[in-house]
């Protein structure tokens, strides 16, 4: 293959997997917020459920913005490597919204969420939910300024080329173009539907996992874990719902604009991929419409078979991220040969390195973004199998440290140690166990 052929394959794979971390941290960020606040007005066993779930999702959302953060910083590597034309020629508009990104995700935002995690046991409940909030928002600021930098290479406007022939460079003249650029606009919200939509369909997979391990007879389950699940299914089946009809909703509302530009048009490869993308999201909103109806009266709790239904669900757990990316791809795609569409075409944008440098760089940082990929899912996946087992968010040291008759092992792996006198307990020098412990 040739260097700008791998360059784009890097960009595509890098993109993708770094799109699933965005997914899920912007679609759990709301479910979270909404069960804190919850938890800040319950009062009696529904406070203990709302705060467990709370710290319960919240752990979850915390392990993926983490990594997330990461891989992004993986992800903006490859501008400066392998694409100098496009930081050269559009840099200056292109790199003003990004700009702003760093400031909200890496400095605001982060703070905000220091302040939530660490903030636990110090600050009002009321002020501890209202950080959280601020979380979420800075975080959805910080994605639409990421599609404002996208909807420029997409549909440029609000810009002006200036200087020689050889040597234009794109300068910012509208800022109110460049924010209002329908291709920032409707894909932005496009963007929530798909964020809440995969949040949604998280919460009720693992739900779903946990109900069918708990519940799976013609018994109504009952307890404060059950409760906790039955109301992150609902939670997940509202959120999932509402997600599938704005992404449904401005989808379809961006083809008057890509209809405009051309991009897709005679493009055999894009417009496939974009048929199986919106065939699937159409199976996506029927199950959006069935769903919620079997809430009512609790009847998704109390029917027979709900074992298989629940299984099922499980099962669908992957869709939403499937479909984005689809949908991430047929855009990305439909926009070649053009990395600025009809101002600088990929081949202009890439470096001039060797087609070895450029795979050397493509498995390095490839395999770094799966790596961490792999982790999240891997942590995530050991977290939400726990479930409220051992909660450390929200903790006091002493419970996450308690020596509750847990074995030496487990206590080590949670990096407690037992208490004086339990087994596998450290003995002070010179002292012997005898038949009454200790003498």
């Amino acid at each position: 293959m040739e260097a700008t052929e791998l360059a784009r394959l890097q960009f595509a794979l890098l993109a993708a997997v770094h799109f699933l971390f965005v997914l899920l941290t912007l679609g759990l960020g709301p479910v979270v917020a909404i069960f804190n606040m919850r938890w800040v007005h319950a009062k009696g066993d529904r406070a203990l459920v709302f705060e467990n779930a709370t710290r319960f999702w919240g752990q979850l959302y915390l392990v993926n913005y983490a990594l997330g953060i990461a891989a992004g910083i993986v992800l903006e590597l490859q501008f400066g490597l392998h694409f100098p034309g496009l930081l050269d020629v559009a840099g200056e508009v292109f790199g003003a919204p990004l700009a702003v990104e760093t400031l909200v995700a890496f400095f605001l935002e982060s703070t905000l969420l220091g302040l939530w995690v660490f903030g636990w046991h110090l600050f009002p409940r009321v002020l501890h939910a209202g950080i959280f909030w601020a979380v979420v928002l800075t975080g959805y600021v910080s994605a639409f300024t990421v599609m404002v930098a996208n909807g420029f290479l997409r549909n440029p406007l609000g810009y002006a080329l200036e200087g020689p022939p050889d040597a234009q460079v794109a300068r910012i003249t509208d800022v109110g173009a460049l924010v209002t650029n329908p291709a920032a606009l409707l894909s932005s919200l496009h963007v929530v539907g798909a964020c809440l939509m995969a949040g949604g369909f998280v919460l009720v997979g693992v739900s779903a996992w946990h109900l069918r391990r708990t519940g799976g007879g013609l018994r109504l389950p009952t307890g404060p874990d059950e409760d906790l699940w039955r109301h992150s299914m609902r939670a997940g089946i509202w959120t999932g719902a509402i997600g599938v009809l704005f992404a449904q909703a401005f989808g379809y509302s961006q083809f008057e604009y890509i209809d405009e530009t051309g991009a897709v048009d005679g493009n055999v490869d894009v417009s496939v991929l974009l048929e199986v993308m919106m065939r699937s999201a159409d199976l996506v909103l029927l199950g959006a419409f069935v769903l919620p109806f079997l809430l009512i009266a609790g009847a998704l709790f109390r029917m027979r078979g709900r074992r298989a239904l629940y299984a099922t669900l499980t099962a669908l757990l992957p869709l939403p991220f499937v479909v984005a990316i689809l949908g991430w791809l047929a855009r990305e795609l439909g926009r070649q040969p053009w990395i600025v569409q009809g101002v600088l075409g990929v081949d202009d944008a890439v470096s001039d390195q060797s087609s070895r440098t450029v795979l050397a760089s493509l498995v390095l940082l490839v395999g770094l973004m799966v790596t961490l990929a792999v982790l999240d899912w891997w942590v995530l996946g050991r977290l939400a199998r726990a479930g409220t087992d051992r909660l450390v968010l929200g903790a006091a040291a002493g419970d996450v440290l308690r020596d509750d008759g847990a074995s030496a092992d487990v206590l080590l792996r949670f990096g407690a140690v037992p208490a004086a006198g339990a087994p596998g307990a450290p003995r002070a020098p010179g002292v012997e166990p005898g038949p009454e412990g200790a003498r």
